[in-house]
């Protein structure tokens, strides 16, 4: 198993915010409430360049709140926790408080 990831290019790791199935006086939610796809960024690779070779940042940093696609993304497992790996453009925005 890797223990460090390292990624190329515009690439962001992501994990992904699992909403609680029990509200925390314990009552059971149903499986499809209307909650938003939303994840943590827990890496982000260095930029994609562009035609010139000049880099373009990633405009994410780690520990972000991201809305997610209902679709896409790849599946990846580190140390037992799964992980989803996204494109930059592949976000669709920042969530704040």
């Amino acid at each position: 198993m890797a223990k460090r990831l390292i990624l190329s290019f515009n690439r962001i790791l992501v994990e992904k915010i699992i909403p609680p199935s029990k509200t925390n006086s314990g009552i059971l939610l149903p499986e499809k409430t209307s909650q938003l796809n939303s994840g943590k960024v827990v890496a982000v690779g260095p930029g994609a360049r562009d035609r010139d070779g000049k880099l373009i940042p990633v405009n994410l940093k780690e520990g972000d709140t991201v809305l997610l696609p209902a679709y896409g993304g790849t599946e990846v497992k580190l140390d037992e926790k799964e992980y989803h790996l996204y494109r930059d453009d592949g976000i669709l925005g920042t969530l704040h408080d």
